[in-house]
């Protein structure tokens, strides 16, 4: 009774805690009270004496409410009376003879809660941790909490804030304060958790306690704007949970509690009031509801990704209070019993063996997890088994050493190489019918590689053909016309087998046949010979060419298949040129005849397919291009042709050759070339100045680089007549004055010695010389007459 009041001003209003198991909030809204409160706040005038309450509201409104306040059991989530219910085996909850029944929705929230809490299971029976809960005298959230922080080492921690939160908040904030109560209290906050604030001024006011005696103690909380009874209230809340948790024994940790371990034994309580940032500013919560953090919390305008709050209220917002920040990867496996699984996208990964899907996870509405590769064989073993066929099996995409999958292989590349040759797509039967094959013999479990290899390892030794594919098991029809005589597989030019590949996909750069040529090789291709490709595709050919003449000419030779198959049977394939061979015929037959430019223009219109393709590789077999124009690619790789018939690097074959020494050069020898052995021609090559020892792909070639190398080493071997003459060249001056804007005199003058020495030395030897011995012979032999010579040639 507080003496003295004789005054009341009743404003008929009052923040009612209730408790909405719809938003599953805490909500203090504004209410008219009840007569009984109403007679309550009267009687505070009257205590000791008459006085005087005045009413901001009507007697007629008055007396429509209610007589008194509804109970506590109406406004509130039932968890912790269901729990103690169950733990005392009451019965059915709803049997049970309350004063007051809760609604029944009001009591499947609570079942709801506990359940979040992992207390009761789906059957709403109490679970081993729901037993231990109930021996906790504080709100379930909070005894979850604990249990938590008991195996995770940060008890003492928790059981500070549990104790903390059960109490009312021991920092005040008076009006006419509040700037300095706020700078007094800033001094605990953490800018990433309230919980770890909360803690931050136990572990001050403790400090204080234990230095300050009592009155002491009482002036520094009201410095600091800390109510003294609230935290001995705290403290003796923190001593009784101690002394449970000791008689429960859940060890105590000795060390401080990081930031992770504390944070996750909180979580463990608060799974449905988590929230996630929006784009807003605002918190996405569980149940889509939004939030704002209260600005009364120490993360102020630090807004984290995804935040925890010890409690939802619903005043003019909703807001959350008492929050910290957590990461998203603690949610999945403390929800492991409330998280739902979304899986999508499910594909075969050869890289892992297995079929897999895209995870997302959501807990209440909320998206925990995105988008997470997972293993979809447990989740859906069907889907994931005819994936595995089709991807794996059917496709080859999977990485098994099984004999099975090579010998199926190797049919299926014959049987598609058929395809290419015969250039139709109705040999080969399709995929569902090699799925077919599989499906009918693979068990149904078998949906990954690991267990594949598993099962065909043992089976295989009892059945060695087990999924082994026949020729009749994927074959759509016969073709007997693709034979080795029409299709080859090489083809010969002069002694060199070449081999040849076929590809069937209209527009793609290898459409057709390829034939497979080492860069060196390409000057020694008689372009006549590529023109006939192989005999299975000569008729096709063919009968194009004629078609692509001009109408005036074309309309000689209808219909055209019958005079192409009548000129190719009186044709020898692969002799001459085939157009020149094909007009021959046709001129025969009708007395029309076709120009070579008529058949040049035609040849250039006929598909892609119809001109051999040239795949050009170097030495050792590396691709190099490709291409069907023999002369641009000739051009093109003519680089890479010399380089692949260098002389094997030795000691030897990198000194420059001496006119008197050089020892016999071989007219012709064999290399090998990309797997090929080859015939190639040595000769002497000059460069710079320097003569050295190189091959060639034909002897044109040699015998051309050959003569120039010997011009040189003749230079060298005449070096005495030589210097006369560069001094003593009739004409030289009217010859410089002639050459000084074109080049250097003195280049001239090397090359009219070089010119005059193959006119006068060289010119009819048949062979050249080819070795030191031969050449000075010869130089010896006919010198005499070379410096007239070349005295005439400078004229």
């Amino acid at each position: 009774t507080v003496p003295g009041i004789r005054y009341v001003i009743d404003s008929g209003t009052a923040r009612i805690s209730r408790y909405s198991y719809r938003a599953k909030v805490q909500r203090l809204p504004i209410e008219a009270i009840s007569q009984a409160s109403a007679n309550q706040r009267k009687g505070r005038c009257g205590r000791v004496e008459p006085g005087i309450c005045v009413r901001l509201f009507s007697e007629e409104d008055f007396i429509g409410r209610p007589e008194f306040t509804d109970p506590e059991i109406l406004r509130t989530n039932l968890a912790a009376v269901i729990l103690q219910m169950l733990h005392l085996r009451l019965g059915e909850i709803t049997d049970f003879p309350f004063i007051e029944p809760p609604d029944g929705k009001a009591i499947s929230d609570g079942f709801n809660l506990l359940q979040e809490l992992s207390a009761v299971d789906r059957n709403s029976q109490l679970t081993p941790l729901g037993r231990q809960l109930a021996r906790l005298p504080v709100d379930p959230r909070m005894g979850r909490m604990l249990l938590e922080a008991a195996k995770l080492g940060s008890l003492h921690e928790v059981m500070v804030i549990a104790a903390g939160l059960s109490i009312q908040d021991p920092r005040e904030r008076p009006p006419e304060r509040q700037q300095a109560a706020d700078q007094a209290h800033a001094q605990w906050k953490d800018v990433d958790s309230d919980f770890a604030g909360l803690v931050n001024l136990w572990r001050g006011f403790e400090e204080q306690r234990q230095a300050l005696t009592a009155s002491p103690l009482r002036n520094w909380c009201r410095k600091n704007f800390l109510n003294y009874l609230r935290l001995r209230e705290w403290r003796d809340s923190h001593r009784q949970l101690s002394l449970i948790c000791r008689d429960m024994q859940l060890s105590l940790n000795k060390e401080p509690a990081d930031y992770p371990k504390l944070h996750k034994a909180v979580l463990s309580g608060l799974l449905s009031q988590i929230g996630q940032k929006t784009e807003d500013g605002d918190y996405l919560g569980a149940r889509q509801r939004r939030f704002w953090i209260h600005p009364s919390s120490g993360l102020g305008k630090k807004r984290p990704q995804w935040l925890m709050a010890a409690e939802l209220v619903e005043t003019t917002k909703l807001y959350a209070r008492m929050v910290a920040k957590i990461d998203a990867d603690w949610i999945e496996p403390l929800a492991g019993h409330l998280i739902k699984k979304n899986h999508f996208e499910p594909h075969w990964e050869k890289k892992r063996g297995q079929v897999v899907a895209f995870e997302q996870i959501t807990l209440f509405g909320l998206i925990v997890v995105g988008r997470r590769p997972v293993h979809y064989g447990p989740v859906d073993p069907v889907v994931s088994r005819e994936l595995f066929i089709r991807e794996a099996l059917v496709r080859g995409e999977i990485q098994s050493k099984a004999k099975c999958l090579t010998a199926n292989k190797q049919l299926l590349e014959q049987l598609d190489e058929l395809e290419a040759k015969a250039r139709r797509r109705d040999i080969l039967a399709d995929e569902e019918t090699l799925f077919a094959f599989y499906d009918a013999r693979l068990p149904a479990e078998i949906h990954q590689t690991a267990t594949f290899d598993s099962w065909y390892r043992v089976n295989s030794q009892k059945d060695p053909q087990l999924l082994i594919m026949r020729e009749e098991d994927v074959l759509a029809r016969e073709a007997s016309e693709v034979t080795a005589a029409h299709y080859p597989d090489t083809l010969h030019i002069g002694d060199l087998e070449l081999a040849l590949s076929y590809h069937f996909e209209p527009n793609h750069p290898r459409d057709g046949v390829t034939l497979r040529v080492p860069a060196p090789l390409l000057p020694m291709l008689p372009p006549e010979r590529l023109e006939w490709l192989v005999p299975g595709v000569i008729e096709a050919k063919c009968i194009a060419l004629v078609r692509n003449l001009p109408k005036a000419l074309r309309k000689n030779f209808v219909p055209v298949p019958d005079f192409v198959k009548a000129a190719l049977q009186r044709m020898t394939f692969a002799e001459g040129s085939l157009p020149q061979a094909l007009g021959r015929e046709l001129l025969r037959m009708t007395g029309a005849r076709v120009s070579d430019e008529a058949w040049a223009e035609a040849a250039q219109q006929v598909d892609s397919h119809l001109r051999m393709n040239l795949e050009i590789v170097d030495g050792q077999g590396k691709f190099l291009g490709e291409g069907r124009d023999l002369a641009e690619l000739t051009a093109r790789f003519a680089e890479a042709s010399q380089a692949a018939l260098a002389v094997p690097q030795t000691a030897k074959s990198q000194q420059p050759v001496e006119a008197k020494v050089f020892a016999a050069v071989a007219e012709k020898t064999q290399q090998k070339i990309a797997g090929l052995s080859m015939t190639v021609y040595p000769a002497l090559v000059e460069e710079s100045g320097t003569v050295k020892e190189g091959r060639f792909s034909t002897p044109a070639e040699a015998e051309f680089q050959h003569r120039r190398a010997l011009q040189r080493l003749l230079m060298q071997q005449l070096a005495e007549p030589a210097k006369f003459l560069r001094g003593k060249l009739p004409g030289l001056t009217e010859l410089a004055l002639m050459y000084r804007d074109m080049g250097r005199i003195d280049s001239l003058v090397e090359d009219i010695l070089l010119a005059s020495l193959d006119s006068c030395i060289l010119d009819g030897e048949d062979p050249l010389p080819r070795d030191g011995a031969a050449l000075a012979a010869l130089a010896e032999r006919k010198r005499g007459g070379w410096t007239e010579h070349a005295e005439r040639l400078g004229k």
